[in-house]
């Protein structure tokens, strides 16, 4: 029988990264031990406290890791890992599925108006400085550039690194080719190499390119900024080389002074200097 504090630290960490916690991955590997126990053996053998073993493993139980068996007292039997990771799967699938349903018909209803309503009246009223914000990870990133470029009307002009170029291509390439034909004008200026020369390709088929490798006065740039429309200024505070996509950290501001007056004229100085692609 094995004690789950016996257990490999990679063992509970893999099972972190599912989304189990703590008492969660405690309690379920205790219960793989024992493959049927009460909630009392498991809360001996877990370390997990008594009082919560009930709602820990009707939890587990829903994500398809655990079955109850009704007696007295309540039993649980353990599913063997390798199907109850399908279960889990495939539950998650379907819950993931419903919401997007329950989504999209929210977004097809009445109620986007009336929510649309009430941040545009709000909008109003609020200073610029005050729409701004810290993004944590590089999907926070891209969720934010998706959005305000998505929403771009005259403009997007953006400064990247040679990686940030390949992925402004595979993350946003389409969304910048929607909005080109919709008349806004596309400029990015970036370090261009081997690595990245068939994306730049790519992205000047719909955007203005200019590699910017090889200015003096530049260096290397090591991360990444973008102004849309002149009122939105996006602004990566890490290193694309030397951070993690999770510990990424960039600023985001709904400000005119930080766009037009900060921003579009370095931007300037830097794309007239580039070569073209």
């Amino acid at each position: 029988m094995a004690n789950v504090l016996n257990v490999k630290q990679s063992v509970m960490d893999a099972l972190k990264t599912i989304g189990l916690n703590l008492y969660e991955r405690r309690l379920w590997v205790s219960l793989l031990s024992k493959v049927n126990s009460t909630a009392g053996e498991l809360a001996d053998l877990s370390n997990v406290p008594r009082s919560r073993c009930y709602d820990v493993l009707e939890s587990l139980a829903d994500k398809g890791f655990v079955i109850i068996q009704p007696a007295k007292p309540m039993r649980y039997v353990a599913i063997r890992p390798k199907e109850a990771l399908e279960r889990a799967k495939k539950r998650i699938m379907q819950k993931t599925d419903d919401l997007i349903k329950r989504i999209n018909r929210m977004q097809s209803s009445e109620v986007v108006k009336d929510l649309e309503k009430i941040y545009n009246d709000s909008i109003k009223i609020v200073k610029p400085e005050d729409l701004s914000g810290a993004l944590r990870g590089r999907d926070a990133l891209f969720e934010q550039m998706d959005s305000i470029i998505g929403n771009a009307k005259k403009s997007v002009n953006y400064l990247t690194t040679e990686n940030g170029l390949i992925e402004m291509y595979e993350r946003h390439g389409k969304l910048l080719q929607k909005i080109s034909k919709n008349g806004v004008e596309i400029k990015i200026a970036a370090p261009v190499s081997k690595k990245n020369e068939k994306h730049a390709r790519e992205l000047s088929k719909f955007a203005q390119v200019r590699r910017i490798d090889g200015i003096k006065y530049i260096g290397d740039i090591g991360s990444r900024a973008c102004s849309v429309d002149g009122k939105h200024f996006l602004m990566s505070l890490t290193s694309d080389a030397k951070t993690k996509p999770n510990e990424d950290l960039a600023f985001w501001t709904q400000s005119d002074h930080a766009a037009v007056e900060f921003f579009e004229p370095m931007f300037k100085m830097i794309w007239e200097n580039g070569r073209k692609i």
